[in-house]
């Protein structure tokens, strides 16, 4: 056994198992031994059954008094109810549509059982909880937890790196002794042997800790890489000429201190002899689009082109209608890219782009597809970057000969963690907001409170004003006690005209109409998922109801 062998070298993994291991990303007996658990059961826990308490994960050993079945072989709520005592009290073990299990219990024999007590009419049950019979090996330690897929279960997980753990030994350790030690490292040999099976809480925290430190070595190794690579890489300068005053002095409005400050450090990236990596974050309404537009005047007045490529169409739209309106006074050509362009239409502006007629490019994803040719593309910028993956922007640098780059992103990120996450990208922060922005007022309401809560509503929507309305699902949950989606504009369309609903699982296209009703005052209450986070500015509305914020970060 070595660590490059097939997975299918293991006893009892066929071409199926192998199959559904593939889609873990395990294929060799070493990607099994980097599989680590998602999290763990602490079994050491063990108690008598008066012992027990509601939703505290516990194990006990039981004597099995009678086991019980609702008799509905094809009804939709099979009970087996397994009745279980020891010395100090009974308790009744629960599962649903599992009657093939009653064959594994057997009256007056002893079971380990493990789970978390829920109540049921004022009584402890225990609803499909681990169990094992007591002549089997039952481990009362830490447990690891695998994430599955369908096919593979724990058992099969817990008994494979049972069987490789002699391969434990033969890992080999890229990091040096001196580095483990000024480190205060545990050995990988340890870390692999205590993050699969933990004999304590301390060897598991020194393994974790271990792991981490590896993972981030490796990324932070990896994005300073890719960093060194950059800045001798040679980009595109464009002109020193203090363009960017020129658009400044024509906006109806002054820049904050932050936006002067996030201007200069763009501008000297933009006049510079290496490519721009440049990540731009900055709270809604802090004035990004404004610093992206100066951006964007600076490319073309330096004779390049620019793309801007926003998350979804509604949005690139409403960029492309503000931008269009304040480049084109200036004489600049900005055309609009996305899926639902028709042929034809879509033909005129990539024929464009690629004679080099069009100044600046506003789009959705469609403007990475492979027919998109610009003739001279200097920037490149994406809006909200944290909902594009990493190839879908290299795809778009790509467009042209090294172009400069500016991400933005509205999340906020401590700058300690950007570094961290973002590398390879210099940091600017709009930490300031302009004049004359009102304060926002945030109140929590509790539910015996919820008349209230639509009472304020229902005023801001006489005034004139629109709402959403936030929830964290989009149907109701026999699991989690939140309010959905559908609940809720249920109960709100009873009580106001002109409610919608949006989701994500819903088509782009119907998404797209209700937004663009909601923007034009057709829709007063728009009920929504996160699917809105990135949405549209919709000024007029003026309240935002969150249900059950404490599922949102």
């Amino acid at each position: 056994m070595q660590l490059h062998d097939e997975i299918g070298t293991l006893r009892g993994i066929g071409p199926k198992k192998q199959e559904a291991l593939a889609k873990l990303k395990i294929s060799t007996l070493e990607d099994l031994l980097y599989f680590f658990p998602r999290s763990y059961e602490d079994r050491r826990n063990v108690v008598t059954i008066d012992q027990l308490k509601e939703d505290v994960q516990a194990g006990f050993y039981g004597t099995i008094n009678a086991v019980r079945s609702n008799g509905y072989r094809w009804g939709r709520k099979q009970l087996l109810k397994v009745l279980v005592s020891d010395e100090t009290g009974m308790i009744e073990v629960v599962f649903f549509n599992a009657s093939y299990l009653a064959k594994a219990f057997h009256t007056g024999e002893t079971y380990y059982f493990f789970g978390k007590p829920t109540k049921n009419n004022g009584r402890l049950q225990l609803v499909h909880p681990d169990f094992t019979r007591y002549t089997d090996e039952v481990f009362t330690g830490i447990l690891p937890v695998y994430p599955l897929t369908k096919g593979i279960s724990q058992k099969d997980l817990r008994n494979w790196q049972k069987t490789i753990r002699p391969l434990y030994e033969e890992a080999e350790d890229f990091l040096s002794p001196e580095m483990i030690k000024a480190n205060n490292l545990c050995s990988l040999q340890y870390a692999l042997e205590n993050i699969h099976f933990p004999m304590d809480g301390q060897p598991l925290r020194e393994a974790k800790y271990r792991m981490i430190f590896d993972e981030l070595l490796v990324m932070q190794t990896g994005l300073m890489a890719s960093r060194l690579k950059s800045d001798v890489t040679k980009g595109i300068a464009f002109s020193k000429k203090p363009y960017e005053r020129e658009y400044i002095e024509e906006l109806p409005y002054p820049l904050t201190g932050a936006q002067q400050r996030c201007v200069k450090e763009i501008m000297a990236d933009l006049e510079g002899p290496k490519a721009m990596n440049r990540l731009v974050q900055g709270d809604v309404g802090s004035g990004k689009t404004a610093v992206a537009e100066i951006a964007m005047y600076k490319a073309v007045m330096s004779g390049y082109q620019a793309v801007f490529m926003a998350p979804t169409e509604i949005l690139a739209r409403q960029h492309y209608e503000g931008l269009s309106k304040s480049f084109g006074r200036m004489g600049m050509v900005v055309d609009f890219l996305t899926g639902s362009l028709k042929a034809a239409e879509r033909r005129e502006v990539l024929q464009r782009l690629q004679e080099g007629k069009t100044d600046i490019l506003i789009g959705t994803h469609a403007v990475i597809q492979p027919d998109v040719e610009f003739h001279n593309l200097g920037l490149v910028i994406t809006d909200e970057q944290h909902r594009f993956g990493v190839n879908q922007r290299v795809n778009l640098k790509e467009k042209g000969n090294n172009p400069n780059i500016l991400v933005m992103t509205a999340t906020p990120i401590p700058r300690t963690l950007a570094v961290v996450l973002y590398g390879d990208l210099d940091v600017s922060v709009i930490d300031e907001m302009p004049p004359g922005r009102q304060p926002v007022k945030t109140k929590v309401v509790q539910p015996k409170q919820r008349k209230q809560c639509y009472d304020f509503v229902r005023q801001q929507i006489e005034a004139g004003r629109q709402a959403y309305v936030v929830t964290p699902l989009i149907e109701e949950s026999e699991v989690l006690d939140v309010k959905s989606a559908q609940e809720v504009y249920e109960e709100l369309s009873s009580m106001f005209l002109d409610v919608a609903l949006i989701h994500g699982t819903m088509k782009q296209a119907e998404k797209d109409d209700i937004m663009e009703r909601f923007n034009a005052g057709e829709i007063k209450v728009l009920v929504a998922t996160v699917v809105i986070e990135v949405g549209i500015n919709v000024p007029n509305a003026t309240v935002i109801v969150i249900e059950n914020a404490e599922r949102f970060g």
